[in-house]
């Protein structure tokens, strides 16, 4: 028993001792100042950014926060303002001023063209002009709206094809029909005359022939003035005459 016992006093015995740990610190630095597991937390805290240290004080009003960006008017959202905008007939191409100069160069045969004028491509007149044709035949006993519109459209895409062919500038099939379309204002003086007497008779015949050639010349003349066809009237005037030799016949019986 006395060897077990030095034995065990043998295995104990070492030069360890708790009093030989270093101290521990925590993460503010300060050494922990009890032992066996003893802390004792700093009062100071660790560290703080110098931008948290500085605060600006708020300056805002409660409910009313800071305004962070300017509003933009109308004007200055759109570029322009509304005032500058083209009215809306201008924008849908209805000039009631070279609508009026164009109604005086058909109702004029002599008066001389102008070319700038009568190159624009307005159906706002024609259409009108087709309409008040139309009218006066069905107040004559005459319900001819559908061939109206048919041989307008077949005569406009004629004569279309003539004048490309002849013409060294072209034109287009917007130019053609407009042109067409004014020149058959004479053609309503003549289906207005067909309500209050027949066209059958010889007073008939040449009120016919008279408005076929006012017709025919005036649509030659604006052509040759926007086509700039110098000497050829003659040869654009005939198949404007056989057009509006349908028209009349329609007028007539």
């Amino acid at each position: 028993m006395s060897g077990f016992d030095s034995f065990g006093t043998d295995f104990f015995q070492t030069s360890y001792s708790i009093d030989d740990q270093p101290p521990a610190y925590d993460y503010s630095g300060s050494a922990y100042s009890k032992q066996y597991g003893g802390y004792e937390y700093s009062q100071q805290s660790g560290f703080v950014p110098p931008d948290m240290m500085q605060q600006q004080p708020y300056t805002g009003q409660i409910y009313q926060p800071t305004q962070t960006y300017t509003p933009t008017s109308a004007q200055s959202f759109y570029g322009s303002s509304f005032e500058d905008e083209p009215p809306l007939l201008e924008e849908l191409g209805i000039n009631f001023d070279h609508i009026w100069q164009k109604t005086l160069t058909v109702l004029h045969p002599l008066k001389v063209a102008d070319g700038s004028i009568m190159n624009e491509t307005d159906l706002a007149g024609p259409m009108v002009f087709c309409l008040a044709f139309g009218a006066t035949l069905l107040l004559a006993g005459k319900m001819q709206f559908g061939y109206v519109y048919g041989i307008s459209a077949i005569g406009c895409l004629g004569m279309f094809c003539l004048l490309n062919l002849m013409s060294m500038t072209g034109v287009s099939f917007g130019c053609v029909a407009s042109v067409l379309g004014y020149c058959l204002l004479p053609m309503i003086l003549l289906s207005t005359s067909a309500i209050v007497f027949s066209l059958q008779g010889m007073i008939g015949i040449l009120l016919t022939a008279g408005i076929i050639g006012w017709c025919s010349f005036s649509a030659s003349k604006i052509f040759i003035s926007a086509l700039a066809m110098e000497g050829q009237q003659l040869l654009v005037a005939y198949p404007c005459a056989l057009l509006y030799g349908v028209f009349a016949l329609i007028s007539v019986f």
